[in-house]
């Protein structure tokens, strides 16, 4: 919801950033596999209960992120770099709940619950991705300049890594945000499937 706001403020010094990496070398598609390895670090942190270094790896992981965009337009962008973007995005996103799974069993179910919630999440987000390239539409660019469609959602990335920053800062309420947050993709899910039906029946 509030990424085409955050991406006005991020986009000039990511842009920067990614332009010097790429003079020094740097590819794209390094940067997401780099990214999601500093990202995958917060699953033993949370496991072993050090939220705060965990937080600074989740952190981390976002902002290589947002790097690996700005690299590859100094170049060629290509197909699957976009692919692995989203690949790396998704599995970091499963990564943290499993570590917060990991650090305490009260958290468990919570964590399995919003697991749940993102593939449903994830699920709506790709397959309208699919159908808008199978409709010949194209992304508005609010939310960046993607490799492919991005479908709009009361949950996008920014409200994701507000729930992970609040995860980590107040742990003992993991099952109480969690439940919350799952609530949340649950419905940003049902949301993005009312408006692709509503879509194909005008189109129809």
């Amino acid at each position: 919801m509030f990424d085409p706001v955050l991406r006005r403020l991020i986009d000039p010094p990511l842009n920067r950033g990614g332009a010097w990496l790429a003079g020094q070398g740097v590819s794209a598609n390094a940067a997401s596999l780099v990214g999601l390895a500093v990202g995958l670090l917060s699953v033993p942190l949370l496991a072993f209960g050090l939220f705060g270094f965990a937080l600074l790896a989740i952190l981390l992981n976002r902002l290589i992120d947002g790097l690996d965009g700005p690299i590859a337009r100094q170049g060629k962008p290509t197909p699957f770099g976009g692919y692995l973007d989203i690949v790396c995005d998704m599995a970091f996103y499963a990564a943290v709940p499993v570590g917060f799974a990991l650090a305490s069993q009260t958290n468990a179910v919570w964590a399995a619950v919003l697991l749940a919630a993102f593939v449903c999440t994830g699920a709506s987000f790709l397959g309208r991705a699919v159908m808008a390239a199978q409709r010949g539409e194209t992304d508005d660019g609010r939310r960046g300049r993607k490799s492919f469609f991005y479908a709009a959602g009361l949950i996008e990335g920014t409200e994701t890594i507000v729930a992970f920053v609040l995860f980590c800062v107040f742990p003992e309420a993991f099952p109480w945000l969690a439940g919350l947050f799952a609530g949340l993709c649950l419905w940003t899910a049902v949301a993005r499937l009312a408006e692709a039906r509503q879509i194909t029946a005008a189109g129809s």
